[in-house]
């Protein structure tokens, strides 16, 4: 597996990593169309580690939780978009790194 990084995100924050050198951003604007570009990464990309906004992985948890349970790359990321981090019950970032490390980071 390659070593490249895929954004899959809203317009603003695509922008954004291709500007910081990201060359793969796709910029999807409904649930539907991100479940299908997400599968589609994973399919067809040779890529390690995909970045998504934390309202995109909201939308398509169910996707996301049911590939992160069988799959350990390529690993999914999420990030705030521009208005800011999401309030949640779970921390997917906690979860992630509970299950590659075996550790739980407390707050």
């Amino acid at each position: 597996m390659n070593s490249s990084i895929a954004v899959v995100a809203d317009v603003d924050t695509v922008t954004g990593f291709k500007l910081g050198g990201i060359k793969e951003g796709h910029v999807v604007e409904t649930s539907q169309e991100a479940e299908e570009t997400l599968g589609n990464i994973i399919k067809e990309k040779d890529v390690s580690i995909i970045i998504i906004t934390e309202k995109i992985g909201d939308e398509i948890r169910d996707f996301i939780d049911r590939f992160t349970k069988s799959n350990t790359l390529p690993m999914i990321i999420e990030i705030p978009d521009k208005s800011g981090p999401s309030d949640r019950a779970v921390d997917p970032m906690g979860d992630l790194i509970k299950r590659v490390i075996g550790v739980e980071m407390v707050k």
